[in-house]
């Protein structure tokens, strides 16, 4: 393979704007040489690690999705639904003080859009993000008028139909839009009295921030909101859920920051061993397996795959089920590849494939990881090119 990558282009493309040399640019990035970004712009290499790319995106003063070319692959399975749409949705000028929002007539009944946004995070879960796209603008107007008309006991439909926006938006690369999105939902629950469901939404910001390359901010947010609502011994399971839930999205940014992590998994194990199982909130779950599941992508992405390894072996079938569970198994198929068990790491690739076709072309990991073991493999087996095509389709 002697085609230059997107990632290779954009980033010579960002360094000749700067005016840069390549030595330039790794002394700015804190690379020790230059040599990454050589081959990257020469197409000796198709991609790097994430912790290498948010070190050139930051250097280069650019999103990392514009580096590694994050953005909407739909393509034909869009649904009906418009990405522009949902954008409005969040940037409406109903938002300005004193302007009418255009919605009126009687609000849906309270049941009703709460049934609407828990199947909204179903689907979102499923990886079904052209049918999200189509029903996320008019089930957030929905939620937004019922929320003006029955106030307080309206704000969980209306700040989980924003958050859920702003985890599509992230996964089609528009993570401005996402912060934005996370802010609303944030705002929402700010207003009423659920400081869980409050707490919950940070942890979708600091999630943003991280996809944004704001790794210390993302940890700092994360870390500072596990820190407010630490549980008491008496807590119910729910608050030790959502808790353990901060610590492990603290870790994520820790790691691609190089930090040690295992405080954060101490501390969550603990969590997650009082609960003995998987507890539900919101959009999302803590326990046991989510621990396992946070500490196989922490030691993956530091580059620690016998670390990497025993923990994933804690991980059941049916713990983790979903588009989670496929980020998983990119974080195993990563582990393969720096071992070089390329067969394997095709076949967990093929395994994340499969819970959602659509929601794996949207990983930047996925297509990093095929182009890597396509540079290994002289030739390419079946099951790589099986994966090239689903991945290059888009493009």
């Amino acid at each position: 393979m002697n085609d230059v990558s997107v990632i290779g282009k954009q980033l010579k493309k960002f360094r000749e704007d700067r005016d840069y040399t390549q030595e330039e640019l790794a002394e700015r990035a804190g690379l020790a040489s230059r040599d990454i970004i050589a081959k990257l712009e020469q197409g000796r290499r198709q991609s790097a690690r994430l912790t290498t790319l948010i070190k050139l995106a930051n250097a280069l003063d650019v999103d990392l999705s514009a580096l590694t070319d994050k953005r909407d692959r739909m393509g034909a399975d869009r649904d009906g639904g418009s990405v522009l749409a949902l954008r409005n949705a969040l940037l409406s000028s109903s938002f300005l003080p004193d302007l009418d929002d255009g919605h009126d007539g009687e609000p849906t009944p309270l049941a009703d859009i709460r049934t609407a946004v828990d199947d909204a995070c179903r689907r979102y879960w499923a990886g079904d993000f052209p049918m999200l796209v189509a029903q996320l603008p008019g089930l957030i107007a929905e939620a937004r008028l019922s929320h003006s008309a029955h106030g307080e006991s309206a704000i969980y439909p209306l700040a989980m139909a924003y958050d859920l926006a702003a985890s599509v938006m992230v996964h089609l690369g528009r993570d401005d839009l996402a912060a934005i999105g996370a802010e609303r939902a944030i705002t929402t629950a700010h207003g009423g009295s659920d400081e869980l469901l409050w707490a919950t939404l940070h942890g979708t910001y600091a999630w943003v921030m991280l996809h944004q390359a704001r790794l210390d901010d993302a940890e700092r947010l994360a870390a500072t909101m596990a820190q407010r609502i630490e549980p008491s011994f008496s807590s119910p399971a729910a608050h030790v859920a959502v808790w353990g839930n901060l610590l492990m999205t603290a870790l994520a940014p820790a790691a691609a920051a190089g930090r040690d992590v295992a405080e954060y998994i101490s501390l969550a194990a603990a969590g997650a061993e009082r609960l003995g199982g998987q507890v539900p909130f919101y959009n999302s779950s803590f326990g046991p397996a989510t621990v396992a599941m946070q500490a196989t992508h922490a030691y993956a992405v530091l580059r620690k795959p016998d670390k990497a390894l025993k923990a994933s072996r804690r991980i059941h079938p049916g713990d983790v089920t979903g588009i989670s569970y496929g980020r998983h198994l990119l974080d195993v198929a990563q582990v393969q590849l720096d071992v070089r068990h390329y067969q394997a790491a095709i076949e967990r690739l093929q395994e994340a494939r499969a819970l959602s076709v659509v929601w794996f072309r949207h990983q930047g990991i996925a297509h990093s990881l095929v182009r890597a073991i396509r540079e290994e493999e002289t030739r390419p087996s079946l099951g790589l090119r099986s994966l090239m095509k689903s991945l290059d389709a888009e493009r």
